[in-house]
């Protein structure tokens, strides 16, 4: 006969393992959601493109280890791919992201960005000849309805409706780019990719970082800010993104999309006094129940 503490101990390990993962997916959730906060305080003394371009350059540099120990795997030929998905997939949509947090609040380009997960259905479905299916055409009405009454809000008597539309672009930008990465860079190492397409967004902006670099000193907040964005919130985030779906997969690891928006208002309404508004709460509840909605499986 069997000991119990024999049946009992894979228990043990699940349950340690699910703790483990839960965890790790509230860090990530707060890496990421930390990064719109960074943006805000930084943004106004950088501009949009020398904070990118610090960004860029930091991130690529600490996932590089990866990039050098695959490099017999990225050709000369891939290169100009690469590139362009750079430019779709992160230095367009962290300039619009910058752009935006020089006048809204940092929660309003974290709810904004949850919009990632319906844009990539759409673009799919568009371009790519994917099935969409009813729940996520739902899902998507419902989710661009949460981007409206955001746009429609006013912070301090201002209106945040630019901010909002520059954040919902960047998702689809990212929608775009997460089908081209799927379609042209499948089977590669995603760390030694995503080194790749950062540097190379990171040189193709350069030309506009140097044009626009602040003449006057930057205050030593929005040095780290800038540092912790493209070290923390950049690199060393995708590498933990990548550990999560080795191990409990693309979808599950993906959930974080809904701790990233709840995290990113509340370390700006903690750490710099941003206010949670009507506005910016209902369209929380749109866009993050649209994505959940869109997520479930049918029973």
């Amino acid at each position: 006969m069997s000991s119990p503490h024999a049946a009992a101990a894979p228990v043990q390990h699940r349950d340690a393992g699910r703790w483990a993962t839960a965890l790790e997916l509230g860090l990530l959730g707060a890496v990421w959601g930390a990064s719109f906060l960074f943006m805000r305080i930084a943004a106004d003394d950088f501009g949009p493109a020398p904070l990118v371009e610090l960004r860029l350059a930091l991130g690529s540099l600490v996932l590089l280890p990866f990039l050098w120990r695959a490099r017999a795997r990225f050709p000369l030929a891939l290169w100009p791919k690469l590139a362009l998905i750079g430019m779709v997939n992160s230095a367009l949509p962290f300039l619009l992201f910058a752009w935006a947090a020089q006048r809204a609040p940092a929660g309003v380009g974290a709810i904004a960005n949850a919009m990632t997960v319906l844009f990539t259905a759409l673009v799919g479905f568009l371009f790519f000849g994917e099935r969409i299916g009813t729940r996520r055409a739902v899902a998507l009405l419902a989710g661009f309805a949460g981007v409206v009454v955001l746009a429609s809000g006013k912070v301090a008597g201002m209106s945040v409706g630019w901010a909002a539309t520059a954040g919902a672009l960047a998702s689809l930008l990212y929608g775009l780019g997460i089908n081209l990465v799927r379609r042209h860079l499948t089977g590669l190492p995603p760390a030694a990719v995503a080194s790749a397409t950062l540097g190379c967004a990171a040189l193709l902006i350069l030309p506009l970082a140097l044009a626009t670099w602040p003449v006057a000193t930057v205050p030593a907040a929005s040095w780290w800010s800038a540092a912790a964005l493209g070290v923390l919130c950049t690199g060393t985030a995708f590498v933990m993104y990548y550990r999560l779906i080795a191990r409990i997969g693309a979808s599950r690891a993906s959930t974080v999309t809904y701790l990233i928006p709840i995290f990113g208002i509340g370390w700006a309404w903690l750490l710099l006094d941003e206010p949670l508004t009507w506005t910016m709460a209902v369209a929380a509840a749109l866009v993050l129940g649209s994505v959940a909605f869109s997520q479930a499986r049918a029973k």
